[in-house]
């Protein structure tokens, strides 16, 4: 081809063009092959394959987190675009039932792909040693059935919640979603569980609704610190304390004393997980563009596993000088 001619043809501009994109900054340095190792993407007995890869569609849902758009038409309609579907690793671009293809399949194996990104945070060294707990709402689409548990008449919505475990800056570690705001106390420990499976800190912050005895005896036989304001309303009789864990000490040790002042320093830490909550609904937590549970849950995890790919840019990214930080 004549130079002339690669001047004026367009498909060079838009090469050209993809190195602008700014979300092309988050596959820089992460591999999203070992979506391939998961039986559901796996060829149909029939024979059938698939029209795109796991990897590039991954990338080309994250890339549509970031910039706001969510739903199967929009996130088709977007990866039209030349640029975009170039920047993901598309060959061509997808069609609307490949991307309704993967995002159901996606659905099956979404926390699997949440913990892999968790495991890749935890590799680089962005966990601390001050884990906290706190759930969050989730508003749902307008007649979601699968959300009539809770309805705020204030807001005539309805809503989902999520519960998050967040260490670090903004690094969400565990998660469970949930059909009602105030989570249920079975899904507290397990998300307390699936978060120490992670890695041990020393400290774990919750607000008085984690005032439970299961909760404390449960982190202090792992050799962790639970933090949780004691909340007085749920005896007769209140024990003079500001934290549970004075209590728990105070039965079981006669040698561990905790300064006042360290528990609260550490209670004040528990901000971080509101820091974190806010930025997962910058990535698409703060409403979801799916109706029923399933799909809902889908795009909640998928919002988690965009704020992880986010925080792993930046701190790969920081290294550089010059790097534009990527946010959210």
């Amino acid at each position: 081809m004549a130079s002339a001619t690669l001047q004026d043809d367009p498909s060079v501009e838009t090469f050209f063009n993809v190195a602008e994109t700014e979300t092309l900054a988050l596959f820089e340095h992460l591999s999203f092959e070992f979506l391939e190792e998961f039986d559901v993407f796996a060829p149909a007995e029939t024979g059938r394959t698939r029209e795109h890869e796991p990897p590039e569609m991954m990338r080309g849902f994250l890339h549509c987190y970031y910039k706001d758009i969510y739903g199967i038409r929009p996130v088709e309609r977007e990866l039209r675009n030349t640029g975009v579907w170039l920047s993901c690793g598309f060959d061509r671009p997808p069609s609307r039932d490949a991307v309704d293809r993967f995002l159901t399949d996606l659905e099956h194996v979404v926390n699997k792909v949440f913990d892999h990104l968790v495991e890749q945070a935890a590799r680089r060294g962005l966990l601390d040693l001050t884990y906290c707990i706190d759930s969050t709402d989730v508003r749902a689409m307008p007649a979601d059935q699968d959300a009539s548990k809770c309805y705020d008449p204030t807001d005539n919505e309805y809503y989902y919640a999520c519960t998050i475990v967040s260490t670090g800056q903004k690094i969400p570690i565990a998660a469970e979603f949930t059909e009602s705001k105030q989570a249920p106390e079975e899904t507290a420990m397990r998300v307390t569980r699936d978060a120490l499976a992670v890695a041990k800190p020393i400290w774990m912050a919750g607000d008085s609704a984690y005032d439970t005895l299961d909760w404390h005896d449960h982190l202090l036989a792992a050799g962790v610190v639970p933090v949780a304001p004691y909340n007085a309303r749920n005896t007769d009789e209140p024990k003079d304390i500001e934290y549970r864990v004075e209590d728990r000490i105070d039965e079981h040790s006669e040698d561990v004393q905790l300064k006042q002042s360290t528990l609260d320093e550490t209670y004040n830490r528990r901000t971080g997980v509101e820091r974190t909550n806010e930025s997962v609904k910058g990535c698409g937590l703060g409403r979801t563009h799916a109706r029923g549970r399933v799909h809902a849950r889908a795009q909640v995890f998928l919002a988690l596993c965009l704020r992880l790919v986010v925080a792993i840019t930046n701190y790969e990214r920081g290294d550089n000088p010059g790097s534009t930080i990527i946010t959210v």
